[in-house]
């Protein structure tokens, strides 16, 4: 499955670079250790039962984003948010690897640090014959592996989904022991016109608080 897509540019501008994404909130602090960019990329090829994201399952609809736009819109959120790195999720990242190692290698060139979700294991990414997944797990800090499990919900990890999911420090940025783990997890629920977005791990109360929501005139 292609994760980036490379379209001409016009005259002697080259390749134009593209991914296709769900979702991106420009500063979030729901998404991993300090203020983070994230963004959900469209398209997986796992179906586990209860993920939180369904709607970005489907390879499409999605949109076409250029990664040099996106690429801006991180050096925006370092400038005015302060971000200190970026999370990729989904979907899948990994089944969108060239762009999400593109927009990873930016982003530790920047001094970023750079977190990933993903269903798979790390044991059968590192086993790939694949240059862009190598190069993603190369740019990758914090890396959270395994299948999403709805039936052993995690909620003594930050972050965190079910109790099967591993966190891998793949560089020295972040510690195993930092307190920020044991926070509870944090819910954000953002209004953009008509629309309500929400990113997080909500507690077994918050569950579908949003849903029937309509903003008053």
């Amino acid at each position: 499955m292609i994760g980036i897509v490379a379209s001409t540019g016009g005259v002697e501008s080259g390749m134009v670079l593209t991914a296709s994404v769900a979702s991106i909130v420009p500063c979030t602090e729901a998404e991993g250790p300090g203020k983070r960019f994230a963004l959900w990329f469209q398209g997986c090829p796992l179906r586990c039962q209860g993920c939180c994201n369904p709607e970005y399952l489907p390879f499409r609809p999605g949109h076409d984003r250029r990664l040099d736009e996106i690429v801006g819109e991180i050096e925006s959120s370092r400038e005015y948010a302060g971000i200190e790195g970026i999370t990729l999720l989904g979907g899948e990242p990994f089944a969108h690897a060239e762009a999400a190692a593109h927009l990873a290698e930016v982003a530790q060139a920047r001094g970023l640090s750079v977190m990933v979700f993903t269903g798979f294991e790390l044991e059968a990414l590192q086993a790939r014959i694949d240059p862009a997944t190598a190069a993603l797990l190369r740019c990758t800090d914090i890396l959270v592996d395994g299948p999403y499990l709805r039936d052993r919900p995690d909620s003594h990890r930050r972050w965190i989904g079910s109790t099967n999911q591993r966190i891998h420090h793949l560089s020295d940025r972040y510690r195993a022991d930092d307190p920020c783990w044991l926070k509870p997890n944090t819910l954000e629920i953002r209004v953009r016109g008509g629309e309500i977005l929400v990113n997080g791990f909500p507690s077994a109360g918050a569950v579908g608080l949003w849903k029937g929501w309509t903003r008053k005139p």
